[in-house]
């Protein structure tokens, strides 16, 4: 199966168009002003001098946000050349090779402080970094053909086979956090050079399957953080820091897609079911628990203190993409598209210059501030998006994903197109067109154009759909439906809201339920419901009420429901509590919070 990668695709117009515009003309220069300000940038000159006369040092991980950045800005350049934007790439890469040792080595905290400890501690981030540097060299260099960076990476990378693989010499075998492994399978993709995936298969391989890793975590983590209780082929369900698990398992489906390697390929999918079917949040958010940013125990999805960290949704829907890659199972594509268009999107402001590393399920001002005899607070998500984080690793993330989400589109094999997901956009390589015209995800309407010599056009019916109408005759198989090649096909995917309930085990949202239209899943704010939020419920056989938003820019949602009238008492029985009637508006997750602080809440009591 190939896939047909996104710089072969421009997006037009409607939701993804609309948001590539935002990322190109706001959050590139945002993002880029935030990490010139906190001395992101200025730290890959690695000038020791410098950082004891300012006060400052730089941060072990500081060399993947620079990175991450490039490669985000990189992606906005396959669309449209910006030589601003390569002026501030090359900059940044001059920085870099300049300070590059002559071992190969590269770290702007490493090549300057503790320089005896190179590889000596598994949670410092070295070759985290060394993987986002590879994506953004590899990035780099098929939008601009400029190679420099990628030279730094291809010696760093030789460096690490010496020091990891030939002599052995590193205190640790396998990084504390993955990255690097799906990287090299990008490096080699781009090269064809074998020793760059036998170094991502080195890696695999070794996990959760030596001592030295075990013995080389922090005191108050367990194997199960890294994703070492097992070998990688053992492992059945999703644990530890999520955005490790994640970029580890999508690593794991790109090798056993290369490599054809069944056994990664049943471990990812029975993780993924687990993920589905246990531990993942409506919006696609994963990761329930602030201690570790790590998965927990099934059914634990509690909404108010949702970690849900942008870069696990993100990264969630990227390991989706690749099983597709593998085998076109429904399932898959609707997960992705379930992270897509909710808990990864919520991570940026509507205006796209703000961010959210945690994405919330339920906003409650009461509960921030409801301590006034301490002054240690209970911890809850913040409820405004901000500039920059600390740890910042969320708005570069949601650049580089924003301006690359053509990826999700197609793959094909000898005789088959696969259409996974649905955006407005015309598609040209090797002599095929493909074009879709479509509203989605506002409705369900999708007009498919295809020149090539395909014999057979599958397309994904998305698990929410409950009625499929299309212009031609077609069979379902795991989720898509299978036509005889034809020009033009109209499918139209039957989008109307529904409510949807959790599984008993989700014990919080007992009695309650969510509003979605197709993948898209709605909340309700204070600012457009004036009452106690808290105090509302819906009736179910509502009619809705859908109506055009240009903000949000998908539709908003009316419904019927109730508000509880609150007469004075704390306890009442219950024959004495009234309700009145009132309409109730929704508005899509995503834009949450953007209109200033205010309750928020997706699961409703049901009445």
């Amino acid at each position: 199966m190939k896939q047909i990668p996104f710089y072969n695709t421009r997006i037009e117009g409607c939701f993804w168009g609309d948001k590539q515009r935002v990322s190109r003309e706001v959050t590139v220069d945002a993002v880029y002003d935030r990490f010139k300000e906190t001395k992101r940038f200025e730290a890959m000159k690695c000038d020791k001098e410098q950082y004891e006369r300012e006060g400052w040092r730089p941060h072990i991980f500081w060399d993947s946000d620079a990175a991450k950045w490039i490669e985000g800005a990189a992606y906005t350049l396959e669309y449209e050349k910006n030589k601003r934007f390569e002026d501030k790439i090359d900059e940044l890469v001059d920085l870099m090779c300049n300070s590059q040792l002559e071992s190969g080595y590269y770290n702007a905290y490493f090549n300057v402080y503790d320089t005896e400890n190179k590889f000596t501690t598994r949670d410092c981030h070295e070759l985290y970094c060394l993987g986002h540097l590879i994506e953004a060299a590899v990035a780099y260099y098929h939008a601009t053909g400029k190679d420099k960076l990628l030279g730094l990476v291809e010696r760093y990378v030789d460096y690490v086979i010496k020091v990891f693989v030939e002599e052995k010499t590193a205190k640790f075998m396998t990084p504390g956090h993955e990255e690097i492994e799906l990287a090299l399978v990008k490096l080699y993709r781009l090269t064809g050079k074998q020793k760059y995936l036998d170094l991502s298969k080195f890696f695999i391989d070794n996990r959760g399957n030596n001592e030295l890793d075990i013995a080389g975590l922090r005191d108050w983590m367990t194997n199960r953080y890294a994703q070492d209780h097992l070998p990688v082929r053992e492992q059945t369900t999703a644990e530890g820091h999520s955005v490790r698990a994640m970029y580890l398992y999508m690593a794991m489906a790109d090798l056993a897609l290369e490599c054809g390697d069944e056994s990664l390929f049943k471990a990812c999918d029975t993780i993924l079911h687990n993920v589905a079917e246990k531990r993942m949040y409506i919006t696609g958010g994963i990761g329930s628990s602030c201690i570790g940013e790590a998965f927990t125990v099934d059914y634990d999805l509690k909404n108010e203190p949702a970690y849900t960290e942008t870069c696990a949704t993100l990264a969630l829907s990227l390991f989706c993409q690749r099983m597709s890659k593998i085998k076109p199972i429904g399932l898959y594509g609707d997960i992705a598209e379930q992270a897509m268009y909710n808990g990864s999107i919520s991570g940026v402001s509507i205006k796209g210059d703000e961010f959210f590393y945690e994405n919330p399920l339920t906003i409650d001002l009461a509960d921030h501030d409801k301590n006034p005899a301490t002054k240690q607070k209970e911890r809850y998500p913040i409820t405004q998006r901000v500039k920059i984080f600390g740890c910042s690793c969320c708005p570069p993330n949601i650049l580089r994903y924003i301006n690359s989400i053509g990826d999700f589109l197609y793959t094909e094999d000898e005789d088959t197109l696969y259409v996974h997901h649905y955006i407005n956009s015309s598609t040209e390589f090797e002599g095929k067109k493909i074009r879709q015209n479509t509203y989605y995800p506002s409705c369900g309407k999708v007009k498919l154009t295809v020149k090539g010599d395909y014999k057979k056009i599958a397309v994904r019916v998305p698990g929410w759909c409950e009625k499929f109408d299309a212009s031609a005759s077609y069979i379902i198989k795991d989720g898509y439906a299978y036509f005889d090649a034809a020009e033009v096909i109209d499918l139209d995917f039957n989008m109307a809201p529904r409510f949807v309930v959790s599984a008993p085990g989700v014990h919080e949202n007992a009695g309650k339920t969510a509003l979605m239209l197709g993948p898209v899943v709605y909340c309700v704010e204070k600012v457009d419901n004036d009452c106690d939020i808290f105090g509302l419920s819906v009736n179910t056989d509502t009619v809705f009420d859908v109506q055009p938003d240009n903000y949000f820019s998908l539709p908003t949602i009316t419904v019927d429901g109730y508000a509880k009238v609150h007469n004075g008492q704390l306890y009442s029985n219950v024959n004495a509590v009234k309700y009145e009637a009132r309409k109730i508006k929704f508005i899509p997750y995503y834009g949450m919070e953007n209109r200033g602080e205010t309750d928020m809440l997706v699961w409703i009591p049901i009445k």
